[in-house]
């Protein structure tokens, strides 16, 4: 069989995944360069899953919003006028224009096409000279609404009218990450970037500590030590994670003296979720730092990345300006290195000669990450 037909990767993703971590290898390179196995994670994955477009402090008041896509479908996430969070479309209903790029505040939507206006509830309000169109009625006429929870201050969108609550598909998880009160923590940076690089290797990267002691030997891989590192004893269809424990000399990742809310070993210790498909960060006493993904084509990803601090930090800070400043080059760096290696392993997973290793004990987030794939495209 063709090593790039989907039945062949398909086939040998289940294989993989159904194998214990210890005698599991990684996924065949051609499950990183498959155009059939893109279209079928759009289908089977991005149009059914709970997506990340950013945090609910992102847009505090009435009128803010954020821009999105889930699939090929352009969404914008606003603060209505009653404060609640909602998600539309993001296409005129009139000849399909975007409405809105990037991040911003509005009172009304405006087409930049035809100056349709839609109000904040994604009601027309405004659609100049129609009056000669014969039953035309703006009253009609509503963006259609996507579905939109608010867990732990994160924003979470989907598709799809049958996706479990989050509630209940990250009950578990919230056992874990409730003691942070990450909801309280005040985002300083939210940015959007493009990499040369399949999406689910930059998934698998932030997924596993292998990586740091190396990659990372200048910035965090210092502060990491692999021994610490521990894995939940059973396993979860949306989502995982790994818990790891900070060193004494770590300049991030340790709770401030003001913080109230952890105790003992919480003070120096991160949890690290990915919730399925491809929203995962770090959440430590101090800051949480996240990547919220999407596939541009094979061989790039869109990539939102932010970061934000606790409250106890942000109150203790003489020179706020300065000290996000010189976090963020910090973080920069760490995304630098992150890049370096994961648009690599595309052009190597590209080759005809590569093949498969086995992966290590450190990876098994990686594994997790192996069987999610596998019940989603193999069914």
């Amino acid at each position: 069989m063709d090593r790039l037909s989907k039945d062949f990767l398909l086939g040998k993703l289940k294989g993989e995944a159904e194998k214990p971590l210890e005698e599991a290898s990684s996924l065949p390179p051609g499950i990183y360069t498959s155009e059939e196995i893109l279209n079928l994670e759009q289908r089977q994955i991005f149009a059914k899953g709970w997506l990340c477009p950013g945090l609910a402090a992102d847009i505090p008041k009435p009128g803010d919003y954020l821009t999105y896509s889930i699939a090929e479908q352009p969404v914008f996430v606003m603060r209505c006028t009653d404060g609640e969070i909602r998600t539309f479309s993001n296409v005129c209903r009139h000849r399909m224009m975007q409405l809105l790029e990037g991040r911003g505040s509005c009172k009304q939507v405006v087409c930049p096409y035809h100056a349709w206006t839609y109000n904040r509830e994604g009601q027309l309000i405004g659609a100049p000279d129609m009056k000669r169109s014969k039953g035309f009625d703006k009253k009609d006429i509503k963006l259609p609404e996507i579905r939109t929870e608010i867990w732990h201050g994160w924003i979470y969108i989907t598709l799809n009218d049958d996706a479990l609550l989050l509630e209940q598909s990250l009950s578990e998880l919230d056992k874990l990450v409730s003691r942070y009160k990450m909801a309280g923590y005040i985002p300083v940076a939210q940015q959007n970037h493009v990499w040369d690089t399949n999406w689910k290797l930059l998934t698998e990267n932030f997924m596993e500590g292998y990586h740091l002691p190396v990659a990372h030997r200048n910035t965090v891989g210092a502060w990491f030590p692999t021994e610490a590192t521990i894995f939940p004893d059973e396993t979860f269809e949306t989502f995982t994670y790994q818990t790891f424990e900070k060193t004494g000399d770590a300049v991030y990742g340790r709770a401030h003296d003001d913080n109230q809310v952890l105790e003992g070993k919480w003070r120096h210790t991160s949890v690290m979720p990915s919730v399925f498909p491809c929203h995962m960060y770090v959440l430590a006493p101090d800051h949480f730092w996240y990547l919220s993904l999407r596939p541009r084509g094979v061989g790039q990803v869109d990539i939102r990345f932010g970061l934000a601090l606790a409250p106890e930090v942000m109150a203790a800070l003489d020179d706020k300006d300065k000290f996000i400043e010189e976090t963020l080059d910090f973080f920069d760096i760490v995304n630098s290195e992150d890049r370096t290696v994961v648009e690599g392993i595309y052009r190597g997973a590209k080759g005809p000669l590569t093949e498969p290793g086995r992966l290590c004990w450190l990876e098994r987030e990686v594994h997790d990450f192996m069987r999610y794939l596998s019940q989603a495209l193999n069914g």
